[in-house]
């Protein structure tokens, strides 16, 4: 007996069930009734011949035919979408709704005026920010759109080149600060060496954050500094740094720049910067849609040095 021909429309129903891992959460997604979702997914494992699916279980599996199938698919349905996108017309604007998830300490800093200013260039975008640091599901069930989060240069570097889902977006120079109040109350370091007699503000209360690299030039000088306040986010900490506290490392952006001239902050030992810190995206393809890509176009200015 002959097989049934393939739609392709219903290998990109699969690629949807299968990326949300659910028919109900991938049925509201595409607006359409969960019936017609399985009936058509049922047609294509028949047209296929193989199992593609376990519906047995409270939440969907896929067989290993399934996975094998996905794995090929997903990118031909992610290239075809592209390929639609880019033959609309050039007046029309990305639409509809963009899940991002962002930890709270780059949220709190990056997001506001930022955000403003993307909201009123691109009106039809509905934005959805997640600030859990949930691994991979939005409140849909399905992958978010972006995640953006820090990380270490060697781990981010890594993970960028094992995975082309994963891009590093920039490197953010930081630099060490303190109050004016600060300084004139304790004295201004002269060298690294000096930090180690004052207050710093560190990211957390242990030794692998007590101990700070600073370069200057083709000089490395690694100081164990300590200090009675320890945060990992960065606007409190310069908000407390302002307060006078203590000396505290901030990434040198354009989005942080409110920050550190709110607070009244001053760079001080310059010339000489802490371990930069990388920011890098995960997104769910390697595909970018145009939703997704004109935020990223949007976001990368942000974290620029500051002037």
């Amino acid at each position: 007996m002959e097989s049934s021909p393939i739609q392709l429309n219903d290998i990109a129903l699969f690629v949807e069930v299968a990326r949300r891992k659910s028919f109900s959460m991938a049925a509201r997604a595409l607006s359409m009734p969960t019936s017609t979702l399985s009936r058509r997914i049922g047609q294509l494992e028949q047209a296929i011949g193989l199992r593609l699916i376990n519906r047995n279980t409270r939440r969907l599996e896929l067989t290993d035919a399934g996975a094998a199938y996905l794995r090929r698919c997903q990118g031909l349905v992610d290239e075809a979408r592209l390929a639609h996108e880019q033959l609309l017309t050039l007046s029309a604007r990305p639409q509809g709704r963009l899940s991002i998830s962002i930890p709270y300490s780059m949220a709190i800093w990056l997001l506001p005026e930022a955000l403003q200013a993307f909201t009123e260039r691109y009106p039809d975008l509905e934005c959805e920010f997640d600030l859990s640091l949930k691994p991979t599901e939005n409140s849909q069930g399905g992958p978010f759109d972006v995640a953006l989060r820090f990380g270490r240069e060697q781990v981010a570097a890594e993970l960028a080149a094992e995975d082309p889902s994963v891009q590093q977006i920039a490197t953010l120079d930081s630099y060490l600060y303190a109050s004016a109040d600060y300084l004139q109350a304790h004295g201004e370091p002269q060298q690294p060496a000096d930090l180690s007699a004052h207050e710093c503000l560190r990211t957390a209360i242990d030794r692998e954050h007590s101990v700070w690299t600073l370069r200057n030039g083709d000089r490395t000088e690694r100081v164990t500094v300590q200090g009675s306040i320890a945060g990992n986010n960065i606007s409190v900490i310069g908000t407390l740094s302002g307060l006078g506290l203590g000396i505290t490392r901030l990434p040198n952006c354009r989005a942080l720049a409110p920050i550190i001239g709110r607070n009244a902050l001053r760079q001080i030992l310059p010339g000489w910067s802490t371990e930069p810190l990388p920011v890098f995206a995960i997104f769910p393809s390697p595909v970018l849609p145009a939703k997704t890509r004109v935020f990223m176009e949007f976001l990368r200015p942000w974290l620029d040095p500051a002037d």
